[in-house]
């Protein structure tokens, strides 16, 4: 590159080095805390305690000293901030380092923060790709900047001296935003609008910013957008999988499971966890596993009640790499399993849901009115959750075993009320910030046994859950 535009950049940066070493000195008077307060609360719902964070455009430290991290490093250009910050906390790191230069040994971070600091950079694809030597495949990206909307309010403000000062400001949107991250070795997983009020009225305020904000025309009006990102993933690995097969009153099914679920990676396990069964479903999956001593199986009886106490129980004995739920019922064709191995195994995505409503169904395999219901709930959970969800009810699912673990810690944060299981794992997949990837597949009508689902007694659940899952996700 020319020397004019390192000469420009080093202007830049010298620039924004000085005037925020004034503002660290003489720290004025703002309407800005109200603000601040509310950008923590949404950072420690997306961040868990315990996490390695690495904050670029750190401040005084306030937002890293809330996440409660358990290894962090905090970086800003300003050294007055850095010192600041040092004073403030003194139990956590801090360093004075330009993020266009970045050096900080081997480290890598599961959350890399950049909270209103987008906007103050000189080349925002730069410092992208020298965060990524910072990432490992699960790091999560997660930024907040200014809307655009708000660029006349904020410069209003400012000469006002009822906020802090600022120079010359990037006004980005999510798109381009998102393109950058393309360009930079990142994808985009989600975004989100937050903070209508920034001041604090009484009252008002909270409601505005906990529902408000999510709902269309105000949140067109947010002050500040939230986007959450992740390393483009390349993987050619081949990891083994474990297949959970929840069967109750399936005995009619299971010879033909055994016969047509793959093998996959480096080795596929069956998990068969029978459900009290009133048929002899025990009985014909200990003949299976007798018969086909070539496949990796093992049989339990499921402690509980319920397809999702069935699927946690498998998945806590399984030993894959890969976690796999599979209906006894043959809805899904276990051929299908592979397509969704391949999503995680190429590391297109880290959580493959089936959906049933792309392609024609057979005839029988679904009434019309748990259609209708299909299509509503997934409305709903997309909007809940910030990403397509075209079918939440679809029985198979899969998921990494290791980010399992991390879902099944963190459970109580929705608690175990899900009787089905899906819920839970798409709850717990969107809370964990995973990339979710849907895989269409083609519905089968059942040949053998009866539902067991409750379509009224489980449509109010639904319902419940959704109201819930509302208060825990959306609107907090």
């Amino acid at each position: 590159m020319s020397n004019t535009f390192y000469t420009e950049s080093s202007q830049y940066q010298d620039s924004r080095r000085a005037h925020w070493d004034s503002v660290a000195r003489d720290i004025p008077r703002s309407w800005g805390g109200y603000y601040r307060k509310r950008l923590i609360q949404v950072f420690r719902l997306l961040v868990p305690e315990g996490s390695n964070v690495l904050e670029i455009g750190c401040a005084r430290g306030d937002l890293l000293a809330a996440l409660k991290p358990a290894h962090c490093i905090g970086v800003d250009i300003s050294p007055e901030m850095v010192a600041a910050a040092r004073s403030r906390y003194p139990g956590l790191d801090f360093l004075v380092a330009d993020a266009h230069e970045l050096d900080l040994g081997d480290h890598t971070f599961d959350f890399i923060i950049l909270s209103d600091v987008i906007n103050d950079v000189w080349d925002l694809q730069l410092v992208l790709q020298q965060l990524r030597r910072y990432c490992h495949p699960q790091t999560r990206i997660l930024f907040n900047f200014f809307s655009h909307f708000w660029q006349f309010p904020l410069a209003l403000a400012q000469t006002l001296g009822v906020a802090t000062p600022n120079l010359p400001q990037n006004w980005f949107t999510r798109h381009d935003v998102e393109s950058l991250l393309e360009l930079s070795g990142y994808e985009s997983l989600r975004s989100f609008d937050e903070i209508v009020a920034p001041l604090p009225f009484p009252l008002l305020s909270n409601f505005a910013n906990r529902f408000l904000s999510k709902i269309a025309p105000f949140r067109w009006m947010a002050m500040t957008k939230f986007l959450v990102a992740r390393p483009a993933a390349v993987s050619e690995a081949k990891p083994s999988v474990s297949v959970v097969v929840a069967a109750r009153n399936e005995q009619g099914h299971i010879d033909e499971l055994m016969a047509r679920i793959p093998e996959l990676g480096s080795g596929t396990e069956i998990v068969f966890v029978e459900g009290n069964s009133t048929d002899d479903t025990w009985g014909a999956i200990e003949l299976a596993i007798e018969a086909n001593p070539q496949r990796k199986c093992m049989l339990l009886k499921q402690p509980g009640k319920g397809k999702g106490d069935a699927v946690r129980t498998g998945f806590d004995a399984a030993s894959g790499d890969i976690l796999m739920i599979l209906d006894a019922d043959i809805t899904v064709p276990p051929e299908d399993l592979s397509r969704f191995y391949d999503v995680l195994a190429t590391g297109r995505g880290e959580f493959a849901n089936g959906v049933r409503l792309v392609y024609p169904m057979q005839d029988d395999a679904m009434r019309f009115a748990n259609l209708v219901a299909n299509k509503f709930f997934s409305s709903a959970f997309s909007w809940l959750l910030g990403q397509p969800i075209r079918d939440t009810l679809c029985g198979t699912k899969v998921i990494w075993a290791k980010d399992y673990k991390r879902l099944a810690a963190n459970r109580a944060y929705f608690g175990n009320f899900d009787p089905f299981g899906d819920f839970d794992l798409l709850f717990g997949a969107a809370k964990l910030n995973l990339k979710i990837m849907e895989v269409p597949i083609r519905y089968r009508a059942r040949r053998y046994g009866e539902t067991n689902i409750q379509r009224w007694r489980h449509g109010v659940l639904l319902l419940r859950m959704v109201v819930f899952a509302a208060r825990r996700i959306k609107f907090v």
